[in-house]
């Protein structure tokens, strides 16, 4: 019986920030324009929101992995920029 690694069902290379944009482009689309700003403040809330959750709950595991694996050091400064970058395009959607 052969193991099957769940990430060969994903395509990873699908998920770009230029693609992420135009699904949340097309997503922001489906509200009227008076509505999108609320929509863009609410999914930065529940972003935001997520994002404490999982720092809450793993925040040993987080400092363990950036004092045990210092090239993790980078990664998640990058995921932190990122995250902040997605936050700031939500914000400043017209």
């Amino acid at each position: 019986m052969s193991s099957i690694n769940p990430a060969s069902f994903i395509n990873f290379k699908a998920f770009t920030p230029d693609k992420i944009q135009s699904l949340y482009l097309q997503f922001l689309q489906n509200f009227p324009i008076a509505v999108q700003p609320f929509v863009s403040i609410i999914f930065a809330i529940l972003i935001i929101y997520s994002v404490y959750r999982i720092i809450k709950q793993d925040f040993i595991f987080i400092i363990a992995l950036a004092i045990l694996v210092p090239t993790s050091v980078p990664v998640m400064k990058s995921i932190w920029f990122g995250l902040v970058d997605f936050i700031k395009f939500l914000f400043s959607l017209k």
